[in-house]
């Protein structure tokens, strides 16, 4: 996992630690988590949360994307429990170059 460790903000606060993601990030987990994803790329960077549930009929889910604009474009991503199976939240990353990204628990 190119993101590193999960990060726990305290009350008396945190100085996150940002790194490059990589294309696929599985990132372990058994709570909600934040992802904070910063992109200087001079192309926007598609973020997709990998729904590893099925629709009611037994369908494959539609996976949520979310835009992150190119240059000084900034999101903060809610990965919610049904996002994460046995332990493991899975995100794509279209770009990697100049992205970087921090997860936190929420």
């Amino acid at each position: 996992m190119a993101l590193g460790a999960v990060q726990i903000p305290t009350k008396a606060g945190i100085t996150p630690t940002y790194a490059t993601p990589a294309a696929t990030e599985n990132i372990n987990t058994t709570t909600p988590l934040l992802l904070h994803v910063k992109n200087a790329n001079a192309a926007s960077c598609t973020v997709t949360l990998v729904d590893p549930g099925l629709t009611p009929a037994g369908s494959a889910p539609v996976n949520p994307t979310v835009v992150v604009p190119a240059t000084t474009g900034e999101k903060l991503i809610l990965i919610p429990l049904p996002f994460v199976l046995s332990g493991v939240a899975q995100v794509l990353f279209s770009i990697q170059t100049s992205v970087t990204g921090a997860v936190f628990v929420a």
